[in-house]
């Protein structure tokens, strides 16, 4: 008995230092994950410690007799006792070390050039036809860090949850129900908080619209019991590794379905090249942040609400490997004809109802211009290839900001659109709080020609006009179809709109009546304008006032003296 408790005390010591290993790092059970092959290496090390760390004190307190430099035979019994276990667990470091180098070595770039370019498969697309043409109501003009500040001011102004609650930092961007927005769930403050409110859940989760900056705390009639800022299982990565132990997962993130419900969306990784190499996606399972249930479908099955399958970071390192090794391993290290590689920077795009990842393709000699561009469906991986020579994203930044230098905005990275059947990069103008002020389209091929406004539609119409008048651009009829109207004013009222004064004016022709709109940038005759006067103008269909053509006062002259 006294034999075998210290064995029974090793085991049980070794197997809970394992298992607190194991919840803390998570690694798939699963030969073909290196994560896996990392957690059994240190397990050994530290069952190894814990089995050898007695007999090696023992060993080296017994190393030498009292009278002597001679090894005492209890040193020599304690050493016998010491290696045979100590020599099988080093054998087993040696070996996991050897092949982990191995099916490194087999998964060399050198050796699978052309299964790492074939790892994502580019199609050329027509870019007029692919890409349509979005109404100025469905431009998203927020980006992540505009969204992190938003959803900051409207946390601070829920007084019940601000003292209890944080905004965790996903912001996924999704469409929801045709409508660009992003998406990130409230966590809690702290271990406290959570104490406090774990039994209730996370009451919610932030909506922000891309398009208007409107910012929604949508609370849930049940919280949200699964998510990052958990703990034990309820904890979505803990859950998610003992749902699927044998499951490689690569980032979670936050979407929620078309009916609002939350969920968290975890890609399952699969390796196509040797053993480990050649990272790629296979499926999905997904999690109800709510209820807890889960399911898992094959990437192909995936539900097409889902937005977010693959993750930006996997994609660019696909089409780098596609763009080096067009013409093989050595061709991207000697004479690199033909190698391309992604531009510094991503943004999405909204397609038919799909997240498209937009990255600018330039060649690996650095320069400041595009060769193409590509569009990649970030559910399904459909890739598109554009061949468009243009300036790359921060040269059309720096353009647009030289646009407004005077104002010290600072640029969003671009987004990709089509306006007049020429791709044009939209980006969004910030002040230095990070707040949207102004507007900002640029063409891709001619960077030069930038059209700036306070409004969407305001930069638009400018950056058309400058189009057409670099010959560009033939406007349609449509765009600049105007009317002249007159008539007397029968009402003026002023408002203060984005900064701006604009005049709200009602005209009256006999029995018809017409609102027209003018900003006070138009005329320095605007702010005399009287009822009663007699004025004729030059309006667009939305009845924007262009040109004041004629005023004419209701007061008498005065006589002259």
């Amino acid at each position: 008995m006294k034999k075998a408790l210290p064995i029974v005390a090793r085991v049980l010591v070794s197997a809970l230092l394992v298992f607190l290993y194991f919840w803390f790092s998570l690694p798939p059970i699963n030969v073909f994950s290196p994560q896996f092959w990392t957690f059994v290496f240190w397990s050994v090390v530290l069952v190894l410690l814990v089995n050898s760390v007695g007999k090696a004190f023992a060993f080296f307190r017994n190393l030498w007799s009292p009278d002597s430099f001679q090894v005492s035979p209890p040193a020599k019994r304690s050493l016998k006792n010491l290696g045979k276990p100590l020599l099988i667990s080093l054998a087993t470091l040696v070996a996991i070390l050897v092949f982990s180098l191995i099916f490194n070595i087999a998964g060399w770039e050198i050796f699978n050039a052309s299964a790492y370019r074939d790892l994502i498969t580019i199609q050329d697309g027509s870019f007029a036809e692919d890409v349509a043409e979005l109404n100025m109501s469905q431009i998203p003009v927020v980006d992540r860090e505009t969204s992190r500040t938003l959803g900051k001011r409207k946390l601070g102004e829920m007084s019940d949850l601000v003292s209890q609650f944080e905004i965790a930092d996903d912001y996924t961007q999704i469409n929801y129900n045709g409508v660009p927005v992003r998406v990130t769930p409230l966590r809690y403050g702290d271990i406290i908080k959570w104490l406090n409110n774990q039994s209730e859940g996370i009451p919610g989760y932030l909506r922000v619209d891309m398009t208007t900056q409107e910012v929604t705390l949508e609370r849930l009639e049940e919280g949200i019991r699964y998510s990052e800022s958990e703990y034990f299982m309820r904890n979505i990565h803990r859950y998610l590794r003992f749902s699927y132990p044998t499951k490689i997962f690569a980032d979670v993130s936050f979407e929620i379905d078309d009916n609002g419900a939350p969920y968290w969306v975890a890609s399952t990784v699969d390796y196509e090249i040797a053993f480990w190499s050649g990272r790629d996606i296979d499926g999905v399972v997904l999690v109800n942040a709510v209820t807890g249930e889960s399911e898992y479908y094959d990437v192909e099955n995936a539900p097409t609400w889902i937005d977010q399958v693959y993750d930006a970071d996997l994609i660019l390192q696909q089409l780098t490997y596609n763009g080096k090794y067009r013409s093989g391993y050595w061709n991207s290290i000697f004479g690199q004809k033909g190698v391309l590689q992604p531009t510094e920077g991503y943004n999405y795009i909204a397609l038919d109802d799909d997240v498209w990842l937009y990255t600018g393709m330039t060649s690996v000699v650095s320069d400041e211009s595009n060769v193409g561009f590509v569009l990649v469906n970030m559910r399904t991986k459909e890739t598109r290839y554009y061949a468009v020579p243009g300036a790359e994203e921060y040269s059309a930044m720096d353009s647009a900001q030289g646009q407004v230098q005077h104002l010290n905005y600072t640029a969003t990275f671009p987004l990709l659109m089509n306006v007049g059947d020429r791709p044009t990069y939209f980006m969004s103008l910030k002040d230095a709080a990070g707040l949207v002020k102004m507007y900002a389209f640029v063409d891709v091929q001619q960077y030069q020609i930038v059209g700036t406004g306070e409004s969407v539609s305001d930069a638009r119409t400018d950056y058309l006009k400058k189009l057409s008048d670099e010959g560009k651009l033939e406007i349609p009829e449509a765009e600049t179809q105007t009317e002249t109207v007159q008539g007397t004013v029968s009402a003026i009222a002023t408002a203060v709109v984005d900064g701006n004064s604009m005049y709200y004016i009602l005209l009256t022709h006999g029995e018809t009546q017409r609102t027209v709109t003018a900003p006070i940038s138009l005329s320095v005759l605007l702010p005399f304008l009287q009822e009663g006067d007699e004025i004729q103008v030059t309006v667009k269909e939305d009845g924007t006032v262009l040109e004041i053509n004629r005023v004419e006062s209701s007061e008498e002259p005065s006589p002259a003296e």
